[in-house]
């Protein structure tokens, strides 16, 4: 939508103000929204991240100089709009997010999906599994989320990867968390971690290593196997995401986050979430904003690669 003739604040709530997918022919790329997040363990609120995304995301424009792509003039993306999920049976709500992902992914969509808590990359990944098989998740986030259980719950948003892994859905060989950071329960945390097939880059090593080491290690990792792209917005640093469940001090800056994406050319990427928005605790749309920028890279990475 040209923003000379329809402000900005004027324009559909959709992201970045593109057509919905009922007024389009074919998808390309679906932007869909998972408002839910019945499987916090600390801060609620995420269920309304991606209204907030959607808002922050007006002043995007349709030309990316770094990567040189129009992403949204070589694809087609549209606004799918909410999965309507149930918010008090997490259990039904996971099944509704497959079929639902299953439907959208017919005809080989890709989704960008807005969160919503990180219980959701469990059913998005079991719906990409049964097209591309063992998935290498490359995860954005402060904390490992491959705890067993919460209170004796199962599914929640500190446990998505663990059942992911049991599962079969992931591949052992190329997954990998960047930005962790912070205190863990205990050192077998860790363990726990490096058994189910994860590699580590701390926050810390961005500035003991430095960027462009890191994405080496990163796109070293992934190889060439199909990855799904998970961002937990608080791999950022409160500074740079106050707006959010779980904060830890130390993350990430917005340019570093960015950079990495964008690195992200040439990688099998088959589709991506951004969670944990929660905007109850933002300001100045710093955290949506930062949100609504994660997608619109990873949706330029997704042009330049088709």
């Amino acid at each position: 939508m040209n923003a000379t003739e329809i402000p900005r604040y004027a324009g559909p709530a959709t992201f970045a103000r593109l057509p919905r997918t009922d007024q389009v022919t074919r998808t390309d790329v679906a932007v869909v929204g998972v408002p839910f997040d019945s499987g916090v363990s600390y801060r609620p609120g995420a269920r309304f991240g991606p209204a907030h995304i959607r808002a922050s995301s007006r002043l995007l424009r349709a030309y990316h100089p770094r990567l040189d792509v129009q992403p949204f003039a070589v694809q087609q993306v549209a606004d799918a709009g909410d999965i309507a999920v149930n918010p008090f049976d997490i259990n039904d709500a996971i099944t509704t997010i497959e079929r639902a992902s299953d439907e959208l992914r017919d005809g080989g969509t890709k989704l960008v999906t807005l969160g919503g808590d990180h219980t959701i990359a469990v059913p998005l990944l079991r719906s990409l599994h049964r097209d591309h098989g063992p998935i290498a998740v490359l995860h954005f986030d402060a904390h490992l989320d491959t705890w067993d259980t919460y209170f004796g719950a199962a599914f929640t948003h500190g446990t998505p990867f663990r059942r992911a892994s049991e599962e079969g859905l992931l591949d052992p060989e190329h997954c990998l968390h960047v930005g962790i950071r912070g205190p863990l329960y205990a050192p077998s945390d860790l363990r726990d971690d490096r058994a189910l097939g994860f590699q580590l880059i701390g926050s810390d090593d961005f500035q003991i290593e430095g960027l462009a080491t890191v994405i080496e290690r990163v796109r070293a990792r992934l190889g060439e196997a199909p990855v799904y792209v998970s961002v937990d917005i608080d791999v950022l640093d409160p500074a740079h995401a106050p707006g959010t469940g779980t904060p830890e001090a130390g993350g990430m800056t917005s340019r570093e986050l960015l950079h990495c994406l964008r690195s992200l050319v040439g990688i099998n990427v088959v589709g991506a979430d951004i969670v944990e928005v929660a905007p109850a605790y933002d300001h100045a749309e710093i955290t949506g904003i930062a949100a609504a920028h994660v997608a619109y890279e990873l949706i330029s990475v997704m042009a330049s690669n088709s």
